[in-house]
């Protein structure tokens, strides 16, 4: 398995750890809001059953009994009604005007306004359906029967608590998600900033290691030259001694903001060439589609080599050493653009994002590494972008990289 299908393969078990466990809190959440609901049902029969016995209740009874478990209930809101939908008395209901009667649980000694907004609430509550059928069908009524086929109706309605514990899974469901999501980008940079020093601190030491032997050439080919040694080879020797100094250059600003400078986009892209053009295949046709007006952009000089060369390079590669390479340059309102396209093996349209990963490579020898140091250089240090315009399997891709005009 290559370090891109791991790194899949570890966001998809993160994603399938994160669901679960949403899932478990989702389902404790919802048990304990039924378990309440029960509670509130099992306690408004006890105060139907009090009702009851109350209105049918001989001196003997216990009146003080009775009357302390009816009023014990200072949370369900409730409401007790005839059969005709005429209110009785009400319970822990927040009124539209406050008032203070006597009695407060009488519904006659309310204003206008508040025996209005009950018996409102109430019709809606039962639909204008008979309130024996409700009794049977609905939870929220209860049937006390007073006297032989004389009934009283108690409606009820969840307490302020069980409301806010039914809303409380959908803002645990949203918190959670909001965690998992913070959680998820915080791994993903922690583990991006930490991939950034480690390649920052692998240029700069290849820089350090290949300044030594770069100038213990430069002094040999120097000997050479006053040996008279053949020129045409100590100009060759001088041409790589120099092409591994750029290299050097190029890895010691990988880390560091780099010093932009303001060159012409088609003398650099020709002059990236150059050095090319020689290394490769002569079946590949090299074709150069650049704009009229030379624009000016802010770059850094060797960087920019340095992804002309890769692009060309994985042109070359996938079109096996034959094809046809264009590369173009234009201008787009206060955007510069150079165009990559190649007529080779081309890449799925899921791996457009893809390519640009570490360690994502088609090539059967290769650290997939070129496209993800090219995005950061255009992206980090020259708050360009770069991506896949165009890609058709067997024909050919078209990178696009996009610059700010100077």
């Amino acid at each position: 398995m290559g370090i891109y299908e791991r790194q899949r393969t570890g966001k998809l078990v993160f994603l399938a750890v994160s669901a679960v466990a949403i899932i478990v809190f989702l389902l404790i959440s919802n048990s304990l809001v039924k378990e309440l609901a029960q509670q509130e049902r099992e306690r408004m029969d006890i105060w139907a059953q009090a009702t009851k016995r109350l209105a049918k209740a001989d001196v003997d009874s216990d009146f003080e009994f009775l009357l302390s478990i009816i009023s014990q209930n200072n949370s369900i809101p409730v409401l007790v009604c005839d059969s005709a939908y005429n209110i009785l008395e009400y319970r822990n209901f927040s009124l539209p005007e406050k008032e203070t009667v006597a009695g407060e649980s009488l519904y006659e000694e309310l204003s206008a306004k508040n025996r209005d907004y009950l018996s409102k609430r109430l019709l809606k509550a039962g639909g204008g359906r008979p309130l024996r059928y409700l009794a049977e069908h609905n939870s929220h009524f209860i049937a006390v029967e007073i006297y032989s086929d004389t009934y009283q109706y108690i409606y009820y309605e969840d307490s302020v608590l069980l409301r806010r514990l039914s809303l409380y899974p959908y803002v645990q469901l949203i918190v959670m998600l909001i965690l998992a999501v913070i959680i998820y980008f915080a791994v993903i940079y922690t583990k991006k900033a930490e991939q950034n020093r480690v390649w920052a601190g692998l240029s700069k030491e290849t820089a350090h290691q290949l300044g030594t032997p770069i100038s213990s050439l430069m002094a040999w080919t120097q000997y050479l030259e006053a040996s008279g040694a053949d020129k045409e080879v100590t100009d060759e020797i001088n041409k790589d001694v120099k092409r591994l100094s750029t290299i050097a250059k190029r890895f010691s600003k990988i880390g560091s903001r780099p010093e932009l400078q303001l060159e012409y986009l088609n003398e650099t892209v020709e002059r990236s060439l150059d050095y090319m053009r020689s290394r490769i295949s002569g079946k590949v046709a090299v074709v150069l589609n650049l704009s009229e007006d030379d624009h000016g952009v802010m770059i850094s000089q060797s960087l920019f080599e340095w992804i002309m060369e890769n692009l060309t390079k994985n042109a070359v590669d996938a079109m096996g050493g034959e094809g046809q390479l264009t590369i173009s340059t234009g201008m787009d309102k206060d955007k510069v653009w150079i165009e990559v396209k190649d007529t080779g093996k081309g890449i799925a349209r899921k791996n457009f994002k893809n390519v640009f990963s570490p360690g994502f490579t088609t090539k059967k020898r290769g650290w997939g590494l070129g496209l993800t140091l090219v995005k950061r250089i255009v992206e980090d240090y020259h708050g360009g972008r770069i991506f896949v315009k165009e890609s058709e399997l067997g024909k050919g891709t078209t990178f696009r990289i996009e610059l700010p005009g100077a």
